[in-house]
């Protein structure tokens, strides 16, 4: 075999290749999948690596984790609603979706001022 027999045969086969549907759109197809899936993972886990490098528990959430800690801010808690003076509350209606918000305030300051 010669070279150019060799050359024309090689030409040949990849005008075969490239007239084959499979070849022309599957290939290409099976790429981008598989490539996108790895290159989907590597994003995904640069993601997850930055949020546990950022992520610092809040001292609330950490003490419902700690059962320590937790029992000092109970305490804390406590501590806030005995100062509170829970017998001088008043229920306040709020606002219907169908009423003027800032008339009803209005309203409501008054009558509070009228009682006091």
């Amino acid at each position: 075999m010669t070279t150019e027999e060799h050359v024309a045969e090689v030409m040949f086969s990849w005008k075969t290749l490239q007239r084959n549907k499979t070849v022309k759109y599957g290939v290409p197809m099976l790429l981008l999948v598989i490539g996108g899936s790895f290159g989907l993972r590597e994003f995904t886990q640069i993601r997850y690596d930055a949020q546990k490098v950022r992520k610092r528990l809040d001292p609330s959430l950490e003490a419902k984790v700690n059962a320590e800690k937790q029992a000092v801010i109970l305490e804390e808690e406590y501590e806030k609603l005995k100062e509170i003076h829970l017998d001088e509350w008043k229920n306040i209606r709020g606002p219907r979706p169908w009423e003027d918000s800032r008339e009803y305030q209005e309203q409501q300051r008054s009558n509070l001022s009228k009682t006091h």
